[in-house]
């Protein structure tokens, strides 16, 4: 298994229930829109294993690599998660985030994740599967500010996505 992370405890810990999951899910959400990698890559344990679409890598520095260069061509970023499934240490989750490229074309991509944490509450494996649609301006449905989705902002099942 993973090497436990030495830092202080990431709750809700598993074994996850139905509701911790969710605050589990909406709390990787919230920072992800951050979009701060060094942030966020402190959700994972130090030896986190990822596979994100056809990259596979290893660890904190990696994962922090990753979201800087994801995010430096990623712009107007926005993402909603939702649970799909939780079981013990592991939570499936769907997402789908909007984002522009450097030319003005707007891009909603659609993708799982599949999810192990360590006892600690840290994630130690994150599998994710993603795929973008270009969209025109009008189409998209992610409109509030950068950053945290509010709370009374529709999810991907109320928005039918």
């Amino acid at each position: 298994m993973n090497t436990p992370s030495p830092e202080a405890a990431r709750p809700p810990l598993p074994p996850f229930t139905q509701e911790s999951a969710r605050q589990k899910v909406r709390a990787a959400e919230d920072a992800w829109n951050t979009r701060d990698a060094q942030r966020v890559a402190m959700a994972y344990t130090p030896d986190s294993r990822w596979r994100n679409r056809a990259e596979i890598f290893q660890g904190r520095e990696a994962i922090q690599s990753f979201l800087e260069r994801k995010w430096a061509k990623e712009k107007e970023y926005r993402l909603i998660k939702e649970l799909w499934a939780v079981n013990e240490n592991r939570i499936a989750v769907r997402f789908a985030y909007e984002w522009q490229d450097e030319a003005g074309q707007w891009f909603r991509a659609y993708g799982n994740e599949n999810w192990e944490f360590d006892a600690a509450g840290f994630m130690a494996v994150r599998h994710a599967s993603i795929n973008d649609l270009a969209i025109q301006p009008e189409e998209r449905k992610f409109h509030w500010p950068q950053g945290r989705r509010p709370d009374d902002h529709p999810s991907l099942s109320e928005l039918g996505l």
